[in-house]
């Protein structure tokens, strides 16, 4: 192996060989919920008429300074800079950020969802967390801290706009009753390994949370819920805003 990188970032590699243009790169995607899946690089660099109409519906609602976390290779944040907006955004894989920055969004930074940094320079009207991006908490407590971080982000009147969506449907019997077991770890909870050609990266926990569940938190932590769109698939697009 040549200079290996300090951690692998299969998600970056797959992300930078699309963008020097190999268009057929995949990631492989094992979960302990599914089967092996296979992501194409491809979707990170969707346009806007790519977008599912919930990603769309996102766009519009966004206002004044946007934090885009969770960006992967920019899509959202750079049709966001084509309207005008001031966005700034933040991923964990080096590899994502080098190719946002190729790509031109113009303010790219390397962050953890958590990181304390991100709050101390200004805060921020919209916080956009889209692709399921409420999974990036990772699990129920990461949700609970989450929500109380992001109020170090916000500015007065502040919003986050996210994505996630119910995956009980993974756990329906035949008769369509589910089957899970309530003593264990929330359903929606799922650990995640990816992989590029021969790179694997570590694996990851990663929530998708009913609504039910994420109004019962969100409120708690002081936010007005409004869901904004919903789809056959379960998936849902949310508005956190301070109280």
């Amino acid at each position: 192996m040549s200079h290996a990188s300090p951690s692998p970032d299969p998600l970056g590699q797959a992300l930078l060989a699309y963008q020097r243009g190999h268009l057929s790169a995949t990631l492989a995607v094992h979960s302990s919920v599914a089967d092996e899946e296979v992501l194409p690089a491809a979707y990170f660099f969707r346009s806007l008429w790519e977008m599912p109409e919930m990603e769309r519906t996102a766009l519009e609602e966004c206002r004044g300074r946007v934090l885009d976390l969770g960006a992967g290779a920019g899509c959202h944040a750079l049709e966001l800079q084509q309207r005008g907006f001031a966005v700034k955004a933040v991923d964990i894989s080096t590899g994502a950020v080098q190719v946002m920055q190729e790509r031109g969004v113009r303010e790219v930074a390397l962050h953890d969802i958590y990181d304390s940094a991100l709050a101390q320079a200004e805060k921020f009207d919209t916080v956009l967390m889209l692709m399921n991006g409420i999974g990036l908490v990772g699990t129920l407590s990461g949700l609970e801290r989450f929500l109380e971080h992001a109020k170090t982000l916000l500015a007065p009147g502040g919003q986050i706009l996210a994505t996630s969506s119910d995956i009980s449907y993974l756990y329906e019997d035949e008769e369509g009753a589910l089957v899970f077991d309530l003593n264990g770890p929330y359903y929606g909870e799922v650990e995640y390994t990816m992989q590029y050609a021969n790179e694997t990266g570590s694996s990851f926990r990663w929530i998708f949370t009913d609504p039910a569940l994420l109004q019962d938190y969100a409120e708690a932590a002081g936010y007005e819920v409004e869901f904004l769109e919903e789809d056959d698939q379960q998936q849902y697009l949310v508005r956190l805003t301070l109280r």
